[in-house]
């Protein structure tokens, strides 16, 4: 009978154990009011996400696009940040799991996944995905900068053909006026 008891108390235990480990599970939550969002090149965005745990959660940011997945950063809200080397300057990360990215790339466009794990090892992922889109109007910046350049040269042309022109006329004002005076002075030197 007494075997019997300290069995049902082992059991009782592990039973304990393991809905404690369940419970812990489930009281890890990720919220993020955008799933999707769209930015261009050069822009900042912020990754919005609401982590609640009861203990102290560890927050990993992977990034995955195609055959590339890397980790952008781990840290423990008010503990430690460890930014990867290669977003160290352009991320800044929030306590509350969110996560800024400044001065986009096109190569930033893909799936950023948050992965929250507590003490006890229970995790849950959440993912984000980002389109990174070209700036269009750089192209609409060239074309006018280049209309307004060959719309300088143009002027600047039509005015030395404007000053080519004058001085081609007063030139041939000059030399008719000469050649008058040259007839005259031929006809004042004749004997009559």
């Amino acid at each position: 009978m007494r075997h019997f008891r300290l069995w049902n108390l082992q059991v009782a235990v592990f039973v304990s154990i393991a809905s404690y480990m369940c419970a812990q599970a489930g009281n890890i939550s990720i919220h993020s009011p955008e799933k999707s969002l769209i930015r261009s090149v050069q822009e900042d965005v912020f990754l919005s996400v609401d982590v609640k745990c009861l203990c102290v959660p560890t927050i990993q940011w992977t990034f995955m696009s195609g055959l590339v997945s890397r980790t952008i950063g781990t840290w423990q809200p008010g503990v430690y940040t460890n930014i990867t080397v290669d977003y160290s300057s352009r991320v800044q990360a929030y306590d509350n799991g969110s996560m800024g990215l400044m001065d986009l790339r096109l190569q930033d466009a893909g799936y950023y996944v948050i992965t929250v794990t507590d003490m006890t090892g229970s995790s849950r992922d959440m993912g984000l995905v980002l389109k990174v889109n070209e700036v269009l109007y750089e192209d609409l910046q060239y074309l006018s900068v280049s209309a307004v350049a060959l719309a300088g040269i143009a002027g600047l042309l039509m005015l030395v053909m404007w000053l080519l022109d004058k001085a081609y006329r007063r030139i041939v004002a000059w030399r008719q006026k000469k050649q008058m005076q040259a007839e005259n002075d031929v006809t004042e030197l004749q004997p009559l």
